[in-house]
């Protein structure tokens, strides 16, 4: 803990409105690189709470446009920390499970959405306990749990999740709507009889993607359910997630005027829950050399994991961006970065740089904030990396550590 509340010298930068398209260069990596790096114990994810407010409020500003609401999808990023100055900005959160709902209820105290491909008689009552919404993604569910919602004192409103049957993503792990998908209902399968006592629909098929994505697949809903929109007690349809809008180049007067004639259409109000696009370039993981060998080419093996630390690395799989590297053979010195993990394939890639690798020298990889501290593991025993935040006044706090019991106690 001796490097918590370090001071960064500089001014933060002023928070503004945004305009329809955003810089490259993000606040977020201009603050984090003048931390003083040999006060960071590694590995470290490190949060910026500027660039996470930029993000925040150009989300805000599609609200105000339109009227729609914009939840955080706490699968891609649960870091609570950030939760006060993300729902100054946001209407709630949308879970999966009793763990986020309660998460959500706690920290974030707004808006509560849940879905799950399937809910058990166990976790249902509790789920209800938190829920504000909560989407079926099956008419079996729908009928089988039906009766409890009625009988909750509080109003919960109830959706059917929508098969678009159209693809935008092109890895099928991430594609949810690829043949054979066990996520939400087809137009085959659809019950229009069952509809009674929902007031909204949900669907999802995007991952990362841009307005044209959205655009074509919003085409195919209605193309397939939109008669069901007009029904008089449907008043919500959600889009889901996977909207990078804040991405430089995402056109925002697009999505507005696409939301707004949606909801004119229909008279329903539309409910956006990206998890991405809130932490967008907004965090970094910072990993230290621990070795360099070689066996046909110069291997450097650092303090992180691509199998623990960055699945998505590997599941994606995707080359992440590590300030001050290229791609092979750009610059002078090529090597490949290995994980401490055992797994012959922990290997995050191959990078070029414009001096050689020294063993402690430390990596800043880039745009870490998603989808990788809400799906970290402790394999082989390794421990999680540690979390950092820096506040807008530019302050370094260290917010959480991870050491053998983490490891102990999730077994038994």
């Amino acid at each position: 803990m001796a490097y918590q509340n370090v001071l960064v010298t500089d001014a933060p930068p002023k928070a503004e409105i945004l305009s329809t398209t955003l810089p490259i260069q993000y606040a977020a990596y201009k603050n984090i690189f003048s931390i003083p790096l040999e006060k960071i114990a590694t590995p470290c994810f490190i949060l910026d709470e500027a660039s996470l407010e930029r993000n925040a409020m150009l989300l805000s500003e599609i609200k105000k446009r339109t009227g729609c609401k914009i939840l955080l999808a706490l699968k891609a990023f649960s870091t609570f920390r950030s939760f006060p100055l993300l729902r100054r900005y946001l209407d709630g959160i949308t879970a999966s499970s009793i763990n986020e709902a309660r998460l959500g209820a706690e920290e974030f105290g707004k808006e509560i959405h849940v879905y799950a491909p399937a809910y058990t008689e166990k976790d249902f009552d509790s789920l209800l306990h938190y829920a504000d919404h909560i989407t079926f993604n099956s008419f079996s569910q729908w009928k089988r749990f039906r009766e409890k919602v009625k009988t909750k004192k509080k109003d919960v409103h109830c959706a059917i999740r929508i098969n678009p049957q159209h693809s935008e993503v092109k890895i099928s792990l991430y594609d949810p709507s690829s043949r054979f998908s066990r996520l939400g209902v087809t137009l085959p399968e659809f019950e229009p009889d069952q509809i009674k006592g929902m007031s909204g629909f949900h669907f999802h098929n995007l991952c990362g993607s841009g307005f044209d994505s959205l655009k074509r697949t919003l085409k195919s809903v209605e193309e397939k359910f939109g008669s069901y929109f007009m029904r008089p007690s449907i008043s919500w349809i959600n889009f889901g997630g996977g909207h990078l809008v804040t991405k430089e180049g995402y056109d925002l007067d697009e999505i507005c005027e696409l939301i707004s004639n949606f909801q004119n259409r229909y008279h329903v109000q539309v409910i956006l829950e990206p998890g991405e696009a809130v932490v967008y370039q907004t965090g970094v993981l910072v990993a230290s050399v621990v070795d360099i060998i070689r066996n046909d080419m110069d291997i450097a093996i650092l303090d992180t994991s691509a199998s623990a630390h960055m699945p998505d690395i590997l599941e994606m799989p995707y080359r992440p961006e590590i300030e001050g590297a290229e791609q092979p053979f750009i610059y002078p010195y090529t090597y490949r970065l290995g994980g401490l993990t055992c797994l012959s394939g922990d290997v995050i890639g191959d990078f070029s740089f414009e001096s050689p690798l020294k063993i402690g020298q430390k990596l800043i990889f880039k745009d870490m904030a998603q989808y990788t501290m809400v799906k970290t593991t402790l394999f082989n025993g390794l421990n999680l990396p540690s979390i950092g935040y820096l506040t807008k006044q530019r302050e370094f706090e260290l917010i959480r550590e991870f050491d053998y019991m983490d490891f102990k106690n999730r077994l038994s």
